[in-house]
C-alpha cells in the first residue's frame, strides 16, 4: 500500500524525469547514425598491433571524416561509421588508419537511411497501437471500476515513459561522448517495448484476478486496497526478473565487445525505468483514475 499511498509524490518524480528527458532532447537532440542519415561504412582489419579506439577515432577526424563512430570487431578489426566521404577524406583515409587493412568500403546513400528511418519509426507506431488492442480486448470483461480501455491507455503512458527516458538519456550521451542512435538503438527500444508491456500486464492480470475473486465471494473492497495487494503479490517476482535480465545486460556492457555497449545500455537504462514504470506508475494510475470515475 505504500506506493498507492504515496503514489502522488511518484507522480511528481515521474513527472520531473519526463521533463529531464524531454529537455535533453530539445536541447542536446539525437545524434543520429549513418544507419539513417547516410555515410561510409568501412571494416579495418589489422595483422599487427591495434591501435585504441579512441586513438583510431582522433586520427580519423584529424583526416576530415565527420561524424565518426569506431566498434571493435574481434581482436584484429573495428568498423567505422562516418558521414559520406569527401574526395579528401577518402583519399586521406587509408593513411588515418596507419597499419591497418581496409576490408570493405560501403557507401549508404541519404535514400536508404530515409527508408530505414521511416520503417523505424512505422514498427513503432505499430507495436504501440497493437499492444493497446491487445490490453482492451484481454480487459474487455473487467469493466468496475475501471473500463478495459483505460487498461490499454495506461500502458501506453507508461510506454512512452520508457521509450522517452532512454531517448533522453541518449540526446545526453550524444552530447558528452558522441554516443549514436542506429539500428541497434531501435531494436533496444522495441525489446524495452515487449518487456515493459510483459511486466505492466503481469500486474493488470493480478489485480483482474483479485476482482474477480471479489466478485465471486460477493465481497466489496475499496479499489485502492485490491490495488495494492496485487502490487504486494507480484512486486518481488518484478524486482526478480528484472535483476535477472540486468546482471545479463552489465555483463554484456562491460564484457561484450565495444559493438554491442550502446545496445546494452539502451536496454539497462530500459529495463530499469520500465520495472519501475510497471510498479511505480501504472496501478497508481488506474487508482487515480478509479477515484475520479467514482467521484
Amino acid at each position: 500500500m505504500f506506493i498507492i499511498t504515496y503514489r502522488n509524490i511518484l507522480f511528481v518524480l515521474t513527472g520531473l524525469l519526463v521533463v529531464a528527458s524531454l529537455a535533453a532532447f530539445g536541447m542536446f537532440g539525437l545524434n543520429i547514425g549513418t544507419d539513417f542519415t547516410g555515410g561510409a561504412l568501412v571494416e579495418v582489419r589489422y595483422d599487427g598491433e591495434k591501435p585504441t579506439s579512441e586513438a583510431l577515432h582522433s586520427s580519423l577526424s584529424e583526416a576530415g571524416l565527420e561524424s565518426v563512430s569506431v566498434r571493435g570487431a574481434g581482436d584484429d578489426s573495428y568498423i567505422i561509421r562516418a558521414a559520406s566521404l569527401s574526395p579528401e577524406a577518402r583519399t586521406a583515409l587509408p593513411g588515418a588508419i596507419a597499419n591497418g587493412t581496409i576490408e570493405k568500403l560501403t557507401d549508404i546513400g541519404p535514400t536508404v537511411g530515409a527508408e530505414l528511418r521511416t520503417k523505424a519509426l512505422l514498427a513503432m507506431a505499430l507495436v504501440i497501437t497493437c499492444i493497446v488492442l491487445y490490453v482492451a480486448f484481454v480487459f474487455r470483461k473487467v469493466s468496475q471500476p475501471v473500463s478495459s480501455w483505460w487498461y490499454g491507455l495506461i500502458t501506453i503512458v507508461t510506454l512512452l515513459h520508457d521509450v522517452i527516458v532512454p531517448i533522453g538519456a541518449f540526446a545526453l550521451f550524444g552530447w558528452l561522448w558522441g554516443a549514436q542512435v542506429d539500428v541497434l538503438f531501435v531494436t533496444a527500444i522495441l525489446t524495452i517495448l515487449g518487456f515493459s508491456v510483459h511486466d505492466t500486464i503481469v500486474v493488470f492480470d493480478r489485480v483482474r484476478e483479485n476482482l474477480s475473486l471479489n466478485q465471486d465471494n460477493n465481497r466489496k473492497e475499496d479499489f485502492a486496497l485490491v490495488a495494492g495487494r496485487s502490487i504486494e503479490q507480484t512486486f518481488v517476482r518484478s524486482v526478480n526478473t528484472s535483476v535477472t535480465v540486468l546482471i545479463s545486460l552489465l555483463a554484456l556492457f562491460f564484457l561484450g565487445p565495444v559493438a554491442t555497449q550502446d545496445f546494452a545500455l539502451t536496454l539497462i537504462i530500459g529495463i530499469v525505468v520500465g520495472a519501475y514504470s510497471s510498479i511505480a506508475i501504472a496501478i497508481p494510475l488506474l487508482v487515480t483514475v478509479a477515484k475520479r470515475q467514482g467521484k
